[in-house]
């Protein structure tokens, strides 16, 4: 199973996001687009801007005085820097771009970095996440990696212009930028979410940054919140920005399931960090194994049990810099019974242990499958005595593309260890981003085979596997299932 946020919604003049071209604006000082967050659910969200954004140059007149004067991560972009800035109303639903919904966050005010950096070309929409072939074309939201890290956010000069995103265009044409009363005026914010439209803001000013709407106001200058900044005074500013830790962090982490989490597809998000998330591992058979992030959601992770098939899980935390969240300290928690066979809530927050350490540590009895077949042991090999079948359900779809799931189910007497799929397109479709499988595409054929984690299914278990296909929707022929 996949969980992709859908985007936001917002009032008119927003930007919404998926993979199709920008569609125009009436409003000569607005921006709407569309693309897909892939690979994340149907297109649903909103991002809105009020006349434009700011373009990428020096602001000498910001007080850069209160702000760190070192990256925090290697590959940080040198701090300061000046970018253009957007505003949007709110995540999508369930979730943003980093894997929580918007009433989980840490903080109240968040923003999105650009999934792209490709100046110039607003019509592609490299797969995400973007792989390392396509390293060129990464922007500063990095994969999903920037993703629970905070920004210090200063406001600059104000376009007296136009600065409406439009491709190929300059950023504040027929006027100029001029400082005013706010411009110093500070706000660190949450890296919450992803811009990858196809205008000049998330394509063309690397620095860009999409601030939530109801911050622009808490901006604080001289000890207090400047108060009238949106929307009158906004004009689409330039701002200066840099990652700082997190302010005044104090306890540990938050773990959840997301939605439809179950034992054969446990995926979390983890939230209340120090200094961002770059990795989860967790402990299966006695030895750490690296998570798989859930496409570029870069706060979800997919893990595995203790033992296959189990619900009881052991995870330490890898910040953005690579170190080990509190020198390797090991969370153990179980899925929670209130889930039944899968999580209906869009996060159910988990309790949980800890224990100091980097090596494995003892953790609760494994809780597994109650069928004898289902308990840990070795991938069968040869000619599996179960069989398994699959079903294909379209769960999203826009003008030049969709959304499909492919459920996997064990169909025999026994546990099977590994399965495989295969179906073909009736046209020129392409898949273009995928998840919860190894996917492979050849002419109309696809063929998927299981990953790590969800091959192991006991009998009447389920799994699924989703892509994002490029191409009208039109049901696939030829759709089998094979146990591996």
């Amino acid at each position: 199973m996949h969980l992709f946020p859908s985007r936001r919604a917002s009032g008119p003049g927003a930007r919404r996001s998926v993979p199709s071209p920008v569609i125009p604006s009436t409003d000569p000082g607005v921006r709407r687009s569309t693309r897909t967050p892939l690979p994340r659910s149907t297109p649903a969200r909103v991002r809105r801007s009020a006349l434009a954004a700011l373009v990428a140059g020096a602001v000498a007149a910001l007080l850069v005085s209160q702000l760190p004067a070192r990256a925090l991560v290697p590959g940080d972009p040198p701090a300061p820097v000046t970018g253009n800035a957007t505003y949007f109303d709110s995540l999508g639903s369930p979730y943003g771009g980093c894997g929580l919904p918007q009433g989980e966050l840490d903080s109240p005010h968040f923003l999105a970095l650009n999934v792209y950096d490709t100046p110039g070309d607003y019509t592609s929409y490299p797969p995400r996440p973007i792989p390392p072939s396509m390293a060129d074309k990464i922007g500063l939201w990095n994969n999903g990696l920037n993703c629970g890290r905070y920004i210090r956010v200063s406001i600059g000069d104000f376009c007296t212009g136009l600065n409406d995103g439009a491709p190929g265009q300059p950023f504040c044409r027929n006027g100029s930028w001029v400082p005013d009363a706010y411009n110093g005026a500070t706000l660190t914010m949450l890296v919450a979410d992803s811009c990858g439209d196809g205008n000049a803001w998330c394509r063309d000013d690397r620095y860009h940054l999409d601030l939530a709407t109801a911050s622009l106001n808490q901006f604080v200058k001289n000890g207090a919140p400047v108060g009238d900044l949106y929307p009158d005074h906004w004009g689409n500013r330039r701002i200066q920005w840099e990652f700082v830790p997190a302010p005044n962090y104090s306890g540990d982490i938050r773990i959840g399931f997301l939605q439809g989490a179950q034992r054969h597809w446990p995926a979390i998000a983890v939230s209340h960090l120090a200094n961002g998330i770059h990795g989860v591992e967790y402990l299966s058979n006695g030895s750490w194994q690296p998570a798989q992030m859930n496409s570029d959601m870069g706060q979800s992770y997919i893990l595995g049990a203790t033992v296959p098939g189990g619900t009881d899980f052991q995870i330490r935390v890898r910040d953005a810099a690579g170190t080990l969240v509190n020198n390797g300290r090991v969370y153990r928690f179980s899925l929670p019974a209130s889930c039944g066979d899968r999580c209906a809530a869009a996060y159910t927050q988990v309790s949980y242990t800890t224990s100091d350490g980097s090596g494995p540590t003892t953790g609760p009895s494994p809780t597994v499958d109650p069928s004898p077949s289902a308990t840990a042991s070795p991938t069968p090999t040869g000619t599996p005595a179960g069989g398994c079948s699959a079903s294909y359900a379209v769960t999203g779809s826009w003008s030049g593309g969709y959304q499909a799931e492919i459920t996997v189910r064990n169909t025999g007497s026994s546990a099977i260890g590994g399965w495989s799929t295969v179906l073909s397109f009736p046209g020129s479709q392409q898949v273009a981003n995928y998840w919860n499988a190894t996917v492979t595409q050849s002419g109309q054929r696809v063929s998927a085979t299981n990953v790590g984690y969800n091959g192991v299914l006991a009998p009447g278990g389920t799994t699924t596997w989703g892509m994002v296909v490029n191409g009208a929707d039109q049901p696939p022929g030829g759709l089998t299932c094979s146990v591996r």
